[in-house]
């Protein structure tokens, strides 16, 4: 899988960009403030119709546009080469009349209009920004956003029950609300557990298999960067109780009614893959509290680059690789490590710097290197 293209309208610093990406690795290099994450952040919407970055769609379209145009827009278009053939993809953010801020977001797979959730899996990417640290150090939440937004990439059915648990788990909190304000028939309750029992057992079953799969490769990934000295394991915690042995349908219903009471009283649903999290531990220890900032950057590193490995296990096609100034955050034996799987590896790689010097002579030599200033890109000799 290759991103062969991309062309940028007025998103972000980019008022007009068309850009050819060749095989195997580039890199961008400039100063902070000039567009080279925000080039990443595009291959990635493109990718997924979402932000890493931007709490809001209005935030990606270019501000001098928004001030000075009546009806502001935004387009990304991207042609992908994959195993089975061509494809474009097409994002247009169109201001919704004079309402400033809301935006309409129109999707094109090959010319044809789709849904957001119909472009998942057209181009994979695996990003890696500095901030990733916090997927070891931080919150849940993070963490379970990082393993739905992997599993959406390699298996529509598991985003399709997503969005579907999601949607219950709304309808059942504003129930359980109503029944702690005005009161009513707790029977009520019968058809929306049924509901995200069913959806929810489907996103434990997918989460403990990928977490099984991944967990195998994220150990040879950091064997490798520690050369052995440390041992990393990756443990799914869900929420359910699953450790009498049944089922998680069982467990998962047996649950809910026993939490009926609290969660009446709290108006919010207590349990379920809403409330799940991901463990990491090092030779044992919890990494998230005990492990040194070294120790989680490291862990953080293995986790994507397990993520590549992943997502060509199950698709076939390899993802793009999408690093943002991380090589600067590490040691020159990470470093060096994860240039020579790029080097090496036959993914394709876009990674930005500010500083090109701690990139080897020979890597430079073998890589595409543009230069980013102010929303625009040049040669290096340029």
């Amino acid at each position: 899988m290759r991103l062969t293209q991309l062309s940028l309208f007025n998103f972000r610093n980019y008022v007009r960009l068309v850009l050819d990406l060749p095989a195997g690795v580039t890199v961008l290099v400039g100063d902070n403030a000039q567009g080279k994450t925000n080039l990443l952040e595009a291959v990635y919407y493109l990718a997924t119709s979402r932000s890493p970055h931007a709490g809001s769609d209005r935030e990606i379209v270019n501000w001098l546009v928004t001030q000075s145009e009546p009806l502001p827009f935004a387009r990304l278009v991207g042609r992908v080469a994959r195993g089975s053939g061509e494809l474009s993809i097409e994002i247009t953010l169109t201001q919704q009349g004079e309402a400033e801020g809301r935006y309409r977001k129109q999707i094109r797979l090959n010319g044809v209009p789709h849904r957001a959730m119909d472009l998942l899996g057209h181009l994979n990417v695996v990003l890696f920004l500095p901030e990733d640290i916090a997927l070891v150090s931080g919150s849940p939440g993070g963490r379970r956003h990082y393993l739905d937004a992997t599993l959406c990439q390699i298996d529509p059915a598991y985003c399709r029950a997503l969005a579907r648990y999601n949607q219950i788990l709304t309808q059942r909190n504003a129930l359980l609300r109503d029944l702690r304000e005005r009161g009513g028939e707790v029977a009520q309750l019968a058809f929306w557990d049924e509901q995200l029992v069913e959806h929810g057992a489907h996103l434990v079953g997918r989460r403990r298999e990928c977490l099984e799969d991944l967990g195998s490769l994220v150990r040879q990934v950091h064997a490798e960067l520690t050369d052995g000295a440390e041992r990393l394991r990756l443990d799914y915690l869900p929420s359910v109780d699953l450790e009498n042995g049944a089922t998680v349908p069982v467990a998962f219903a047996a649950q809910l009614r026993s939490l009926r009471a609290r969660e009446i009283a709290a108006g919010v649903t207590l349990v379920g893959p809403h409330r799940d999290d991901l463990g990491f531990a090092i030779d044992g220890m919890n990494a998230g509290i005990y492990a040194s900032r070294g120790q989680q950057r490291t862990t953080a590193l293995a986790l994507k680059l397990a993520e590549v490995a992943l997502m060509f296990q199950a698709t076939g096609e390899r993802p793009v690789l999408l690093l943002d100034d991380v090589l600067s955050e590490l040691d020159a034996h990470r470093r060096s490590y994860l240039l020579r799987v790029l080097d090496d590896g036959p993914q394709q790689s876009i990674i930005s710097t500010t500083d090109l010097h701690v990139l080897p002579e020979a890597f430079v030599q073998h890589a595409h290197v543009r230069r980013v200033s102010a929303g625009r890109l040049s040669s290096l000799d340029a």
